[in-house]
């Protein structure tokens, strides 16, 4: 089971204003930049992102259904504050790795626990 939503409003107002501070310039957060599908009201998202292989992986552990995730794939490009820099990427992909293999050590030894299978890639666009 991936988080519960309660939780996730919660962080909505409590923690994601506090961890903003954090986002996008101490590693592993950062924050997504997108626009809303319906509403083209701009957000900020706060996540966890690794970057591998020329690759950045993001931690959904709201699972995929979430609505950033479905902005982000329909809009096939967004913008990810990460160690002080804005990066354009693109091609969002969301990959189902219930053994979080993606992630180091730590990290998906939280997510595993969490059963947060799946996660978010995208390559910068160039």
């Amino acid at each position: 089971m991936v988080l519960p939503r309660a939780l996730a409003k919660f962080n909505r107002h409590v923690t994601n204003p506090a961890a903003s501070v954090l986002a996008g310039r101490v590693p592993p957060f950062g924050t997504i930049v997108h626009k809303g599908r319906k509403s083209g009201r701009e957000y900020r998202t706060p996540v966890w992102v690794f970057e591998s292989d020329g690759e950045y992986r993001v931690a959904l552990t709201y699972g995929p259904a979430v609505d950033w995730v479905k902005n982000l794939t329909a809009a096939q490009a967004f913008a990810l504050e990460w160690k002080g820099r804005t990066l354009a990427l693109i091609d969002p992909e969301v990959v189902h790795d219930p053994a979080a293999s993606w992630a180091p050590l730590g990290v998906r030894q939280v997510l595993v626990g969490i059963n947060a299978d799946y996660y978010l890639r995208a390559r910068p666009a160039v």
